[in-house]
């Protein structure tokens, strides 16, 4: 297997044999009120697990299935709030970027840039995100294969990004559905980059509602145990304190309130999936 690198950003260290580090928050900043009140209940849990987290937001869902649906409350307004938020929180960072004009901007507030799954192959943007060097988490194209994805790494790399993350959320299966092949973990991970698995969007239900997306949340938990089976370096989630009232992917979203006893069943298969590795290798 390629020789396996870290990637260190903020206060937390992400590596397919180091424990999980979980990346949580809202799918959209609803509003800066909300948002701090979620943040807030996300770091008290985590630190209460003594567990890695970085902080999730996006202020712009630019790819909504209907152009009626709410799609956040901008760049300029979440900037500055989402600086100050971080700095009181004392929590890493990581702000989805759509464009390459704002990777600059979003990396004076995020200590991680994310690229959105549909943008994964836009050359430009890729490269705009590695030039503020800063560390990328991709999210894989639900229409790329896995082994598609060293692509997106050497295109990083070409341009000196250091700390690269991909991250699997399933692939397009027939209208309107997603499959998570887990095997694109393993292969990912031969890249030498952290692999990331979404446990949420990966339940996603593409359009399934027919103006906005639909989703299986009952399927978060068996994808994400499954996963964390396979000695990643973390795993995404998105939270809402009432997923039934999200303004954006509210039925494949977790309860905030069950966050806890999630993560902390995840650890416990982490620390095994830890031991079998290295029965394996021996």
């Amino acid at each position: 297997m390629t020789k396996q690198k870290e990637v260190k950003a903020g206060g937390v260290v992400f590596g397919n044999s180091r424990p999980l580090v979980y990346i949580a928050g809202p799918c959209v900043i609803e509003s800066p009120e909300a948002y701090a009140a979620e943040a807030a209940v996300l770091k008290k849990t985590f630190a209460a697990l003594k567990t890695p987290f970085v902080l999730k937001a996006s202020f712009d869902k630019a790819n909504r299935t209907s152009h009626r649906s709410f799609r956040g409350i901008g760049m300029e307004a979440a900037l500055d709030f989402l600086k100050d938020l971080k700095n009181r929180l004392g929590v890493t960072l990581l702000v989805d970027v759509h464009e390459p004009a704002q990777a600059a901007r979003v990396a004076e507030a995020a200590d991680i840039l994310q690229i959105p799954a549909f943008m994964c192959r836009q050359t430009d943007l890729l490269f705009a995100c590695a030039d503020t060097g800063r560390a990328v988490n991709v999210k894989k194209g639900q229409f790329l294969s896995p082994w598609e994805a060293e692509n997106i790494v050497k295109k990083l790399e070409s341009r000196g990004a250091k700390g690269i993350m991909l991250t699997e959320r399933g692939s397009s299966f027939g209208y309107g559905n997603l499959v998570v092949d887990m095997r694109s973990l393993e292969i990912m991970k031969d890249f030498g980059c952290p692999v990331i698995f979404d446990c949420t969007h990966s339940v996603q239900r593409p359009g399934g509602l027919g103006s906005a997306t639909g989703g299986d949340r009952r399927f978060i938990v068996p994808l994400a145990k499954a996963a964390a089976a396979l000695k990643i370096a973390g795993l995404f989630f998105e939270a809402h304190p009432r997923p039934e009232k999200a303004l954006s992917d509210g039925p494949n979203s977790l309860r905030l309130d069950s966050v806890r006893q999630l993560v902390g069943a995840l650890n416990r298969v982490d620390r095994l999936a830890s031991e079998l590795e290295g029965i394996v290798s021996k």
